[in-house]
């Protein structure tokens, strides 16, 4: 099941939102805490935020740059605000659509289901782990909404790495990663490359993401050790 995770204060407009919604299966919860928005987040886990502008203690602006720097769940915002400029700076924020009070229910569930649509598909072009996200579309790698672009090599090394969470990775698997029908990949192309994605990932707060041993061959694994992301291990 879809949940929604709903940011409303208006009573009568989030139990006519929530009935709605839960006709057509999905899960709504709706925030009661907003000194816990992100630990609601953590705790239900939706697959969408619609969030209101106009609420207590602040607005939801605030909530919607909190959110941001922690999550890349899909955000709507439904707001009385219908002013262009409330709208752009809803969607420079990190909004994925705005929608003016008074609105169709109709609309807001077309939008919804279309939204989803479009997550889902991206999913397919992205591989995350442990809050790193890698975009097969973009060849890029982001962590807590900051990210970089990767060349076509540093991409395929990362790529091979990240889904083998679990596995051996050797060197030879990602010298054949590398090499294709067009370009001949030696061991000191790879080392470079291993180096660059190193430096990337350090960039983005990542220490110690990826750790060569050399000698014996030992399983590639994650952790979640002190510092700020796993561990990937490959075979030198």
């Amino acid at each position: 099941m879809n949940n929604i995770l709903l940011i409303e204060d208006n009573e009568q407009l989030r139990k006519y939102i929530s009935e709605y919604l839960e006709a057509y299966s999905f899960k709504t919860h709706i925030l009661d805490d907003y000194d816990a928005v992100i630990e609601t987040i953590s705790a239900y886990s939706p697959k969408l935020i619609l969030l209101d502008i106009n609420l207590p203690k602040f607005d939801g602006f605030y909530y919607l740059k909190l959110i941001r720097k922690h999550y890349r769940i899909p955000i709507i915002i439904i707001s009385a605000r219908s002013e262009e400029g409330e709208q752009i700076r809803g969607i420079e924020n990190g909004a994925d659509d705005y929608i003016t009070k008074p609105f169709s229910i109709g609309v807001l569930l077309a939008k919804i289901n279309a939204m989803l649509r479009r997550e889902a598909e991206q999913q397919k072009s992205v591989i995350s782990i442990d809050g790193i996200y890698l975009n097969e579309d973009t060849m890029s790698v982001s962590f807590k909404g900051t990210g970089t672009e990767l060349s076509k090599n540093e991409y395929r090394v990362l790529r091979l790495l990240m889904k083998n969470a679990g596995q051996i990775v050797s060197r030879e698997q990602l010298l054949e990663e590398l090499w294709d029908d067009v370009s001949f990949v030696d061991d000191n192309t790879l080392t470079v490359n291993i180096t660059r994605v190193k430096k990337k990932l350090m960039e983005l707060g990542l220490q110690n993401c990826i750790e060569t041993k050399r000698g014996e061959a030992f399983p590639l694994y994650w952790t979640q050790p002190s510092v700020t992301c796993s561990t990937i291990h490959m075979i030198a």
